[in-house]
């Protein structure tokens, strides 16, 4: 049995180096940065892991999950997008709601429950926020990502996912009127400070890198000219 605290810090070591399809080990002051700790708060707490073989660990040097610790920092991931998937779909829960309640239940251990949830929900591939559930066995294919701030200008193209799940973020996108799978059209892209301007459901947007780098999309001209070729 793992504590809260400890499945946090396996969680998070894993989304860290699941960011970058090359990168399998996180530096100590970055895993304490993704957590909101003092990096001495977060080396205490990977020698725990360490002795308990979960991580591979050198003193404030680079940290690596093990098999074992890898395989309970996924069990982690896909309790808590299920219970995203089931507070969304099932209880009236908004997505920028979600992911501040399924941080507590994630911490269930009842295997069993959470087998009988993912077969209620009729085994989701993803969350309200588009990633990946992994599957009871431990599979996650991380599908290639390309951003919307990545968008030639002139395409359409579409939102499968957003990388920032905070409540002001899917609020601001709300506000911006995207919706999950919603056709998206790249207008132009000011070269002073590279603003972008979108039009979603004839309504024109301007919004900034930094939103457009955390917007997740298909481009469906690539799909059409590879389906062309």
């Amino acid at each position: 049995m793992l504590s809260t605290t400890e499945e946090n810090y396996l969680k998070a070591l894993l989304q860290l180096t699941l960011e970058q399809a090359d990168k399998a080990e996180a530096g100590t002051n970055e895993l304490a940065a993704q957590l909101g700790v003092k990096p001495a708060t977060a080396n205490d707490m990977l020698k725990k892991l360490r002795e308990k073989q979960l991580i591979n660990y050198e003193k404030y040097g680079k940290s690596s999950l093990t098999t074992e610790g890898r395989k309970q920092a996924i069990e982690v991931v896909r309790k808590h997008r299920l219970w995203e998937t089931f507070l969304y779909e099932h209880l009236g829960f908004s997505w920028d709601e979600v992911h501040e309640v399924a941080e507590q239940l994630e911490h269930i251990q009842s295997s069993k429950l959470i087998d009988r949830l993912d077969q209620f929900l009729n085994y989701p591939s993803f969350d309200p926020h588009g990633d990946v559930i992994p599957s009871a066995s431990g599979e996650m294919k991380i599908p290639a990502k390309k951003t919307l701030n990545e968008e030639e200008v002139g395409h359409h193209c579409k939102m499968v996912g957003v990388k920032d799940n905070s409540a002001t973020f899917l609020q601001y996108v709300d506000k911006v009127g995207l919706r999950m799978n919603q056709p998206i059209k790249v207008l132009s892209r000011q070269p002073y400070d590279e603003l972008i301007e979108i039009e979603v459901n004839g309504q024109k947007s301007s919004v900034s890198p930094r939103f457009a780098e955390n917007i997740v999309i298909v481009c469906n001209d690539c799909e059409l000219q590879k389906n062309n070729s």
